[in-house]
């Protein structure tokens, strides 16, 4: 049973009776307090034995006839709790109509929900009231209203006359950053705020105005408008993009993207997602533009991009699916449709940009978009099973072909593939079998195409070399059958039916060496050093596989084509790790259950941890084929890697040639972030590139040069402010490919980013607005933030 009472207070208090009333002047309190009876569980004193020390045993030693002495005795509590509380420094009760008017000081406390105002009048049976000059906080949804007055219309609704919002807390007397301010709103139940004749204000200062407006105001995941992204471009003119967000389910949402472009027209994008657990995933975005300038009379256009699509309906569809079936079943979705070759390269900035759905598909699924510069788009379905060290793996391969005169033969789809793989003892300690088969139906609209199987067992077996070196060797087969189909135009001359069969031969010996070094010192990431560990590995591996005429195969991927190889390689591996402690976060206390024993020993307050900092790797090959396609000394590989702090790193790889005494390839990676916001990043690669003909597999293999630098530093430097730069650069074509600058002012609740990009055919510049808790463009970094 419950019950629910108001009860008064004050320094002095009236009643008067005819009309029935009470008045209350000075620390007036008057509160709506609900008492209840709720029953408590305990054991009785003499309860003995470990079914009453474990809190276990009741219920099945009553049904067995236990004594009374360990069976629960049933009491009940008396528990009293504030649902409201009003303070005011006068206030008359009407005792008749269950209203009540205050006057000076006025604190209403409902909940998560606290107001003040100078006068009100409250109803107290239906929880309503008028206020002047009030103010609403919610602590639970950071929300903040003032108005010259505050009705509340229900129990968690109000109506505000000539007041503002913001959904962030303010200290006592602090002029709110940014707020929306409306001659009429409307806060509902379920968190939305609708505005009408709103006005976007910076401290004071109204920005924007709209004369109806709709805001999710609260912290949960709420349907309603994200702020706007603007800009100006000389290709695009002026820019205006305001996502709308919608959210269908706990598990599922939606954003609409209406792009507008003052010399363009309007994109329309669509972005999907839903959750249905950690592994079962999925997101899928859109992106439709009727474009204005892709016509042939917009020369400049053309001329300045050097594009060469002709359509002016222009389309992007991406989307990837991660989901797992259970008993070891799981699959990959991967969408990427463009309409042209420029599209992806011509839209990559924006909130629905390729840069941004790249960086969104990375942080949800790991695994991001092709380049944008891919004209031959990949779309791939995977189903996968593991089981007992065997895997079974499908796959569908559609291409988006972008290539403007699509040459014969078409792109090749794979409809489908099916690959079995694993590895097994053949007995203790002995040989270790594996397999690596695959099924591939190769099918092309314009070309030739094939029903393809790859048969390839190998047995691996240690080598006996005592204590001090490690050694394997291996032995493989290699069947490859060839059923070849022609599709379109395309005749294959030779027989349809082909095969090749291959053998193969493998060999390692090597050996490590360790040692650790005592070492004292904190480690950056919070834990303490005690020593440091080098690896040393020296080894030398050989592979031999037979020279095969294989002229008359088709070529359709690697597999197809294996090079004759008859190669030493050696080289050293090092490893360097710090050994240390770290302190264990506190886990939060778990509730005591009837199973839970006393605790014999405190849990340990430290785990140790070992975290590479370092690591360096050279290797060289020495091909001892008699009819060389090259120089028998192969180029020195050198991989080099710094870490030095767990958001710290230095990547260096190079090939030196020793025949023609020059670099072939080389390329550096740095990365550096700090807690503060700070972060750096380059990428620098250099590929001399080649193109090599090979008479006995009938084909040339070919390298493109590259030449290229990407840079972006972000820094703060005073306060709420930061700059960023970023550079992306053909050294090869000694061009610049995009340009970027951008600021950031980010006090307290709110964020604002100008960002200018140059490109060769375009200059933009971008103003983007962040608001606490209303959303910022699905967790984007805003001007590349």
């Amino acid at each position: 049973m419950s019950a629910e009472q108001w009860d008064i207070s004050a320094d002095k208090i009236t009643r008067y009776e005819n009309p029935r009333s009470v008045i209350a002047e000075g620390n007036v309190v008057l509160t709506k307090t609900r008492t209840s009876e709720k029953p408590k569980k305990q054991k009785a004193k003499d309860a003995k034995g470990w079914s009453s020390l474990l809190d276990e045993g009741d219920e099945t030693e009553a049904k067995v006839g236990g004594t009374a002495a360990e069976k629960t005795v049933a009491e009940t509590v008396t528990v009293t709790e504030t649902l409201t509380s009003i303070k005011a420094d006068w206030l008359v009760y009407d005792v008749d109509l269950g209203t009540a008017k205050a006057k000076g000081n006025i604190r209403i406390a409902i909940g998560a929900d606290s107001l003040s105002a100078e006068e009100g009048t409250v109803d107290l049976n239906r929880e309503t009231g008028t206020f002047k000059h009030a103010t609403l906080l919610n602590q639970g949804k950071d929300l903040h209203l003032e108005g010259r007055t505050i009705e509340k219309t229900g129990a968690l609704t109000y109506h505000i006359e000539d007041g503002w919002i913001i959904t962030c807390k303010l200290r006592d007397g602090e002029t709110a950053p940014w707020s929306f301010a409306a001659a009429n709103a409307d806060i509902t139940e379920e968190g939305y705020a609708y505005l009408k004749h709103a006005t976007f204000r910076v401290k004071d200062m109204p920005v924007l105005y709209s004369p109806y407006m709709v805001l999710p105001a609260k912290r949960e995941r709420q349907s309603g408008f994200l702020f706007p992204h603007i800009s100006t471009s000389t290709r695009d003119g002026f820019g205006l993009s305001l996502p709308f967000f919608i959210n269908l389910s706990p598990s599922a949402d939606m954003t609409i993207y209406p792009d507008y472009m003052a010399n363009r027209g309007v994109m329309a994008g669509l972005e999907m997602r839903y959750a249905l657990g950690i592994k079962s995933k999925g997101s899928f975005i859109g992106n439709y533009l009727q474009d204005e300038l892709s016509d042939p009379s917009e020369v400049e256009y053309y001329n300045d991009g050097n594009y060469t699509h002709t359509n002016q309906d222009r389309y992007w569809v991406s989307g990837k699916v991660d989901h797992d079936f259970g008993n070891g079943w799981i699959s990959r979705l991967d969408i990427d449709i463009a309409s042209d070759r420029d599209y992806l390269t011509e839209f990559k900035s924006g909130l629905n940009g390729f840069t941004a759905n790249n960086n969104r598909y990375l942080k949800l699924f790991g695994r991001g978009l092709q380049e944008e510069t891919n004209d031959q788009r990949g779309n791939t379905f995977k189903l996968l099973k593991t089981w007992g060290g065997m895997s079974l793996e499908s796959q569908l391969l559609a291409i988006n072909d972008l290539r403007i005169d699509t040459p014969s033969p078409t792109p090749l789809w794979k409809m489908p593939s099916v690959a079995f793989r694993g590895l097994v003892p053949l007995y203790d300690r002995g040989p270790n079998l594996s397999w690596d088969t695959e099924y591939v139906d190769y099918w092309r609209e314009e070309g030739v195409g094939a029903h393809r199987i790859d048969l390839r067992p190998k047995v691996t077996s240690k080598l006996p070399l005592g204590n001090y070196l490690q050694g394997s060797a291996s032995v493989s087969a290699r069947e490859t059958a060839y059923q070849i189909q022609e599709y379109g135009d395309a005749t294959w001359s030779d027989d349809t039916t082909k095969n090749r069969l291959l053998y193969e031969f493998a060999a390692e010996i090597g050996t490590t060496l360790m040692r650790d070094f005592d070492f004292s010192g904190r480690d950056v990431s919070g834990g303490s050093i005690y020593g440091f560990n080098h690896a040393l590995r020296p080894f030398v591996s050989y592979n031999f596989l037979p020279e095969k005429n294989q002229q008359d195969l088709p070529s359709f991927d690697n597999v197809d084509r294996r090079q004759e190889e008859n190669k030493i390689t050696y080289g050293i591996n090092q490893f360097f790790s710090v050994l240390g402690t770290k302190p264990i976060p506190p886990q939060a206390p778990r509730p005591a259950t009837g199973s839970d024993l006393p605790a014999a020993v405190s849990p340990p307050t430290e785990q140790e941890y070992e975290r590479q900092i370092g690591y360096f790797r050279i290797q060289q090959g020495y091909d001892m084929r008699s009819e060389a396609d090259w120089e028998e000394l192969q180029p020195i590989n050198v991989d080099i890697g710094i870490l030095p702090f767990p958001d710290t790193t230095f990547k260096y790889k190079t090939d030196y040639d020793v025949n023609t005494s020059e670099f072939t390839l080389y390329g550096a990676e740095a990365n550096y972030r700090n807690s503060r916001g700070d972060s750096l990043s380059l990428d620098y690669r250099f590929v001399k590139g080649y193109s090599r003909y090979h008479d006995e597999l009938a084909t040339t293999e070919t390298v493109d040069k590259i030449h290229s630098i990407k840079f972006r530093g972000q820094t703060r430097i005073y306060d709420a402010f930061s700059v960023m730069y970023s550079l992306e650069r053909s050294l090869r074509d000694d061009l610049t490919i995009e340009e970027r600058y951008g600021i950031r002012y980010q006090p307290a609740c709110w964020a604002v980013d100008l960002v200018a990009s140059t490109k060769p055919d375009d200059d933009t510049l971008m103003l983007i607005f962040t608001l606490a808790n209303l959303g910022s463009p699905l967790g984007l970094n805003m001007g590349g933030y």
